[in-house]
């Protein structure tokens, strides 16, 4: 018979443990410290505290208990179900659900979150309304009244303006508000754009230019600034614009790929199938081909644009949001999310497809269990029910129920359903919601790695991750506020420790229904347009390699072509693997967030004091069984310091030290700590030469399954160079270290001395001078405070060490010294109290 595996410890599981690991440790202790002895409710204290933090980890947040769960919706939403409204509406450029009655307009900020309170108004002349945008300064309100009419109203006179197009050839498809330096307004028609400017003093609107050509339907978003406009028999043939602060910048003309099923079919794209995104500060397009079930992904840039990759999504009934850069792509009829991060190599999805929940419900709700449509009952919807309609990035309006949702991810959960450490963690350094929960998570799995034992390489490649995540940091970004002192306060503890509006619903009965945001007469117009020349895809563009600049992420040079470096959330795109080349000229688009990443990161980003604080300082105590393990752990950390550029705390070679000695190893301190020759590795790696510090190294390392050191001959970027693919730090004095030597000292004298000469090397004269003094040296101490001027030492301690020596000759030369050396010391009560011992001894 095959021996049974042991199995592998379930992500829930994991999860529990890593929550409640100090209930755990309570538990744990309290049974060892009773154990052989058995008795009834031995140590139920702790028992009980254990199994509520185990029971609050399944039930808390997750609506249902025991369910999993990557993405989650919290109760309560913001309900909005007012009587006599007709419709909802989102303007996304200013961040408000906008609820039109007969005469006012009900509006919620709901940014940075969702209110709970009651809606803002504005009265409003009577009429039907198709969509409803504020102006940025939010003091005109754009309200369309059908399609060939849009109404303009002056928040503080009430005066009012109207914009009518051609009720015979032309409809209004819709308009949007713009901080394009020379137009406030366009108008999208089915015969092209007009660009609009508002003078305020005569609340007018004057046209500043026209751009013609068909136009079946059009995508918009504040965040992008970038309107995508659909032409052609199939709706594939797209022209676009950037309207930004910057000024107009015309996107070339590009088609969208469709599968077909059959060799005569055509069928048309819909807008429901196209979405705009801004992930990492790089404006994606997202089109849905139906027949292969797969994403297709557009990337823009000024003078090309670019199909990246293909995102498979099983399902041909599905809908786009985006959150905290991961694109999730929700399958309505399995109802379930699928999560994609872009700048992972590969374009796999980041975990197993799991259903949205909702946090919060009421924990007393019987008919809540592990399915969505159980949860439906419990706050009044239904899950994925037909009135959604998801807004990116972020929102879920329940246009049925009058409800409104925010999505988020559950970090915490997908770190859990992960056991390869370092992409997990380098995963989390992406992330910018909650910033204090992030680097949490990513410390508590160094520890857990560490306090597993894992393979020392498997925890090396971990602390890479976080510490270049750091470095790359602090050379991108160390000038952000906030983010300069944080590395300041490492280094010293080194040397010590508005957009556009998407109608989401509309008619004019009490009852929202939903309806689409595109032409409801293009169906019988599609086949009478003409289609324009494609002039902008694929021309001007070399086939052979495709150099990509980043907004965001500082991983490209000035010429953009993509940087080598080795930080653990460096960006890598499928279109580096494709080859592929723009103009030289090309520039990816820039979005109203490119300086998110910069900001955001100063704030998950760990550094070397916290991995010391949080980490080994915790799992010191966890680890006296197995020091040369730790010992292991704590050169590889060294390693990934040196090589990220960034300097080790003092207190870690204290650690250091102190485990050696814990295993009577006091060569090889020494050894550490006095060995002066250096090389230094390509990549900034130090390492002492000499067979018997290789040996030592190798000691430490070959028990635990590490590579070998050598010297390996390495080709890369097509350049030969020697790398050292593992080494030995040295031990780097410091005032700490050197008094942590002395106090092992009292065990091996040698050692001692070695943290004396540290405190002479250092310069740290009175500390040098009073562990002379401790010895029993204070002839010699004399000596060197002459030398050196040390006059922070007390002479009673000089004084003191003379009288206890019994030596009248001892005793004179030392008050001759500081009568000499401190004439003052004349005049004190000290002098004449040992005088006077003097005396008594000749």
């Amino acid at each position: 018979m095959k021996e049974r595996k042991p199995a592998a410890s379930s992500p829930a599981l994991a999860r529990i443990l890593a929550s409640c690991a100090s209930q755990a440790k309570d538990y744990g202790r309290c049974i060892a410290a009773k154990v052989p002895e058995i008795e009834h409710n031995m140590c139920s204290k702790e028992f009980l505290a254990l199994r509520a933090c185990m029971q609050t980890v399944m039930q808390g947040g997750l609506g249902t208990p025991g369910a999993l769960s990557h993405a989650y919706v919290q109760h309560p939403p913001l309900r909005c179900d007012i009587p006599d409204i007709r419709g909802l509406f989102y303007d996304d450029a200013n961040k408000f659900l906008i609820a039109p009655t007969a005469d006012r307009i009900l509006y919620w900020k709901i940014a940075p979150s969702i209110p709970s309170g009651p809606p803002n108004s504005d009265p409003v002349n009577e009429g039907p309304v198709l969509s409803v945008r504020y102006s940025l300064d939010h003091k005109v309100i754009g309200i369309q009244r059908s399609r060939h009419e849009i109404e303009f109203r002056n928040r503080e006179t009430g005066a009012t303006c109207s914009k009518k197009c051609r009720a015979d050839s032309e409809t209004i498809l819709g308009f949007f508000w713009t901080d394009c330096p020379t137009c406030d307004v366009i108008l999208v028609k089915t015969s092209g754009l007009d660009l609009l400017a508002y003078e305020p003093q005569s609340h007018a609107f004057r046209l500043v230019e026209s751009k013609t050509f068909n136009v079946s339907w059009y995508l918009y978003t504040h965040e992008s600034r970038l309107i995508l406009l659909a032409s052609g028999m199939q709706c594939t043939m797209f022209t676009g614009y950037q309207f930004s602060a910057g000024g107009i910048v015309k996107i070339p003309k590009f088609e969208m790929m469709m599968s077909k099923t059959e060799a005569n079919n055509k069928p048309v794209l819909a807008a429901d199938d196209v979405h705009i995104v801004t992930v990492y500060g790089r404006i994606y397009c997202l089109q849905l081909d139906r027949v292969s079930t797969s994403l297709n992904l557009y990337r823009f840039y000024r003078d090309a644009v670019v199909q990246q990759c293909t995102l498979p999504t099983y399902s041909s009934r599905i809908a786009v949001s985006v959150v905290d850069n991961i694109i999730m792509v929700h399958q309505i009829d399995a109802k379930v999310i699928i999560l994609y991060d872009v700048s992972l190599d590969s374009y796999a999805p980041v975990s197993a497809p799991l259903p949205l929940l909702v946090r919060g419900l009421p924990s007393n709700n019987r008919q809540a269990s592990q399915t969505a449509d159980s949860q439906s009952s419990a706050y009044g919807g239904t899950i994925y029910g037909d009135g959604w309609n998801f807004l990116v990035p972020d929102l879920i309006c329940d246009a049925e129920n009058g409800l409104l949702w925010r999505l988020h991810l559950d970090l915490e959960a997908i770190a859990a359903s992960s056991s390869d450490a370092p992409s997990i963690l380098e995963f989390l350094q992406r992330r910018k919601s909650d910033p204090s929960m992030v680097k949490m998570i990513c410390l508590a799995i160094v520890r857990t790695i560490i306090l597993e034992r894992r393979p020392v390489t498997t925890v090396a490649k971990a602390m890479d991750v976080v510490l270049d995540s750091y470095s790359r940091l602090m050379k991108m970004g160390g000038g952000l506020p906030g983010v300069r002192q944080i590395h300041e306060q490492s280094q010293r503890l080194g040397g010590q420790p508005v957009e556009g509006s998407h109608v989401i619903s509309q008619g004019t009965s009490p009852g929202p229904t939903v309806s689409p945001s595109v032409n409801p007469d293009q169906a019988g117009e599609v086949a009478n347009r003409s289609t324009q020349a494609n002039s902008g895809v694929d021309h001007g563009i070399d086939r052979a390699t495709l150099n990509t600049s980043s907004d965001s992420d500082d991983i490209t040079n000035v010429s953009g072509v993509t940087s080598q470096g080795t930080s653990g959330y460096q960006t890598s795109d499928a279109i580096n693997k494709r080859q592929q080349v723009v103009g030289e000229d090309s520039r990816p688009l820039s979005s109203g967030t490119s300086m998110q990443q910069g900001q955001h990161a100063g704030s998950v980003a760990i550094s070397p004091i916290e991995m010391f604080q949080s980490v080994f300082a915790l799992v010191e105590d966890e680890m006296m069984g197995d020091p040369a393990y730790l010992t292991a752990v704590i050169m590889e950390f060294l390693r990934s310091t040196s090589k990220a550029g960034l300097k080790a705390p003092p207190n870690l070679y204290v650690m250091m030290a102190t485990l050696l000695a814990r295993s009577n190893r006091y060569a090889e301190i020494a050894l550490f700590v006095s060995n002066k020759h250096k090389i230094r590795s390509p990549d900034g790696f130090v390492m002492q030469w000499g067979d018997k510090m290789q040996r030592v190294a190798l000691g430490l390392h070959w028990h635990y399954g590490s590579r070998r050191q050598c010297w390996n001959q390495e080709t890369r970027r097509g350049e030969r160079y020697e790398r050292l693919t593992a080494a030995v730090p040295i031990l780097e004095p410091s005032k700490e270290l050197a008094m942590q030597l002395m106090e092992l000292g009292q065990q091996h004298p040698p050692t001692r001395k070695l943290g004396l000469d540290m405190l002479r090397e250092r310069s740290l004269h009175h500390d040098y001078v009073a562990a002379l003094l401790q010895d029993g040296y204070y002839l010699e101490a004399l000596r060197y405070a002459r030398k050196y001027k040390v006059i922070t030492v007390q002479p009673t301690l000089f004084l003191e060490k003379a009288v206890a020596s019994n030596s009248a000759h001892n005793l004179a030369t030392v008050l001759s010294f500081f009568c000499e050396f401190t004439p003052s010391f004349k005049t004190t009560s000290d002098f004449g109290r040992y005088r006077h011992i003097l005396s008594e001894m000749v």
